[in-house]
């Protein structure tokens, strides 16, 4: 797993994948997951950063 900048974010963040992994369909659980494909695991991250810069844009204009 990579560093988080933000140490403290960790836990946050781990659960934000499975929220988001819930919220497309994606059957993520903990520990191993090697029998998801790549297209899966991938379309998680992709979706987090997607959701990650949503709440970027909305803090930045004010909401």
């Amino acid at each position: 797993m990579a560093k988080n900048v933000v140490p403290q974010a960790r836990e946050a963040l781990e659960k934000f994948k499975y929220e988001v992994a819930n919220e497309i369909g994606v059957p993520l659980k903990q520990g191993y997951n090697g029998d998801l494909t790549s297209a899966q695991n991938g379309s998680v991250g992709g979706y987090m950063v997607k959701k990650l810069i949503e709440r970027a844009e909305q803090n930045l204009m004010g909401q």
